[in-house]
């Protein structure tokens, strides 16, 4: 018997991987460099 909801196919699960890691290098930059202008201001 087949599943209700079959996968969605590869290039769009790894679509959303790139997405995803993309954001969490973009979020960890922001955050890296908000703590360095609050700890060491120019």
């Amino acid at each position: 018997m087949d599943s209700p909801d079959p996968r969605p196919p590869l290039w769009n699960r790894l679509l959303w991987f790139v997405l995803l890691w993309g954001a969490g290098v973009v979020t960890i930059a922001v955050v890296g460099y908000a703590l360095r202008s609050l700890f060491f201001p120019s």
